[in-house]
């Protein structure tokens, strides 16, 4: 099995165990909002309800992301995460605007909760559901590293805490009589909503753009490419990710003086030794006479030297 078909497969396993989960969730925090009234477990109900619709996106960005490339898409589908994860949260963003909206509302009028047993027992079933799903998303993401599960456990970190918070305002509002608590802590879990559909836009951002890689997965490339003994030089290196797939590109120095065939053979060597060290990555090389340079400026300096 390959390891794109392996990655693959295990992100299709997390997504459908979030659907399964939100599922659960969804009908039990229904029956609980309505009957306790509570703006904390309306709140949790949305955020809920944006997991199952986000984990469905989530289901097809990573079985899209993991076809194979074809004449269409030539670099793969890796985006489809990416697209995904937007999607994703734009969704959050639309519920924690609505969610804060309505807790404004109840503080103002000062609406209290009602049996709050039957809320706060679901909230627990809750956050049992959430650790568990939890704990295999991080599982496949230390495998895979996929931007569209990344996203999808953000969501069920913030479930966590949004149960959690449930909880506390329930017993606050109608054990300790505290008036207000449970707006309060819906308008606590909308911030906590926002902030983390910001974080979860920047890696989709970062990939749709074509953001060069972190600094120093960029220098570690460039230690193993400037191991061989016949480059004289590397210029225009160009690196991006997309999905769970690295892409790079660069121009060597090579002898001005070898043959085709020579220069292919070194152009293999080169390879082989950076897929020993960055399995996976696409590489695309396009040799050089030595001193010849094409491009202006930043690109046409040697990075071997930098």
């Amino acid at each position: 099995m390959s390891a794109t078909h392996d990655h693959g497969s295990l992100n299709r396993s997390a997504a459908v165990a979030s659907i399964g989960v939100a599922s659960l969730l969804v009908g039990a925090k229904a029956w609980a909002a309505w009957t306790t009234g509570s703006a904390a477990m309306l709140g949790s109900l949305a955020d809920t309800v944006l997991d199952l619709v986000s984990s469905v996106a989530t289901l097809a960005g990573v079985w899209v992301a993991a076809q194979p490339a074809d004449e269409q898409h030539r670099f793969g589908h890796g985006k489809a995460e990416a697209l995904s994860a937007m999607f994703q949260v734009v969704l959050i963003s639309i519920s924690a605007l609505a969610l804060a909206a309505h807790s404004a509302q109840e503080l103002w009028s000062g609406t209290r909760t009602s049996a709050p047993e039957g809320g706060m027992l679901v909230s627990a079933a809750g956050v049992a559901l959430t650790l568990g799903l939890l704990a295999w998303q991080r599982h496949v993401l230390a495998r895979t590293n996929s931007v569209a599960i990344a996203t999808d456990h953000l969501h069920y970190q913030a479930d966590l805490g949004v149960n959690l918070a449930v909880i506390a305002a329930l017993v606050l509002d109608h054990y300790a009589g505290i008036a207000g608590a449970d707006g309060a802590f819906g308008l606590a879990i909308a911030l906590w909503l926002g902030w983390g559909a910001w974080r979860a836009s920047q890696e989709a951002i970062i990939q749709l753009m074509d953001r060069e890689w972190e600094p120093e997965k960029k220098h570690r490339f460039i230690e193993v490419l400037g191991r061989h003994p016949e480059l004289r030089g590397v210029h225009d290196l160009r690196t991006r990710t997309s999905g769970n797939r690295d892409f790079v590109q660069f121009h060597v120095w090579v002898d001005g003086n070898m043959t085709v065939s020579q220069a292919h053979r070194v152009m293999d060597e080169i390879e082989d030794k950076l897929l020993a060290e960055f399995p996976g990555v696409e590489i695309l090389i396009h040799p050089d006479p030595d001193g010849l340079v094409d491009e202006a400026g930043p690109a046409g300096r040697d990075v071997l030297q930098a």
